[in-house]
């Protein structure tokens, strides 16, 4: 039996995209059934009441929104395994790969760990909320958070793994630093201004 150059060092570095693929099309999955209105199962768990009732409702605003998360969602999954698929690739596509998959990475970690810092702190007694939320807070906390982190760390080893096999690194480097840096920014600023 003979193997190619790099055919056995390039498997079993590939299941850290496929990891993130799988978590991207999970996570957009109950997106597109809610936009679709096959039913709101789970969303009592993800979503704060007042917005389970615009899914109820059918509210168009609240239904786009639902279809874009989901495609977001979808196209992270896309990433995940474009960032372990060993194809030759051009510098400005490495650099791009990098900059998507460590935003992504620190983007997914900074809310997972915000959601279950956020939920711990409520649970001490240290951050006062409105009583209808404290289910979907217990959810974020030892669900959805930790979902988010994971999620996170899978997308950081796919980066990690596609950047082994970039020939010219250094760019890449800039580039995936960029990504993490920008998300770390808008994720502080989204912080700040309560948008997140």
């Amino acid at each position: 039996m003979s193997l190619r150059l790099g055919e056995t060092a390039s498997r079993p570095g590939r299941w850290p995209g496929y990891a993130a693929a799988v978590w991207g099309i999970a996570f957009a999955a109950p997106s597109f059934a809610w936009a679709w209105g096959v039913g709101l199962t789970g969303a009592s768990t993800a979503l704060a009441p007042p917005l389970v009732e615009l899914a109820r409702e059918r509210d168009p605003g609240f239904i786009a929104l639902l279809w874009a998360t989901g495609a977001l969602k979808a196209l992270g999954g896309l990433l995940g395994v474009a960032l372990v698929c060993r194809r030759a690739r051009g510098r400005g596509t490495n650099r791009l790969l990098q900059l998507a998959g460590w935003g992504a990475t620190v983007l997914l970690v900074w809310h997972g760990a915000e959601f279950v810092v956020h939920g711990l702190l409520v649970e001490a007694h240290f951050i006062d909320i409105d009583p209808d939320l404290s289910a979907v807070t217990r959810w974020y906390t030892y669900l959805w958070g930790p979902w988010f982190v994971v999620g996170g760390v899978a997308f950081g080893f796919a980066a990690r793994t596609h950047l082994s096999g970039v020939a010219d690194r250094r760019d890449a480097v800039i580039a995936g630093r960029l990504g993490g840096f920008g998300a770390l920014a808008l994720s502080a600023a989204a912080l700040a201004t309560r948008l997140g």
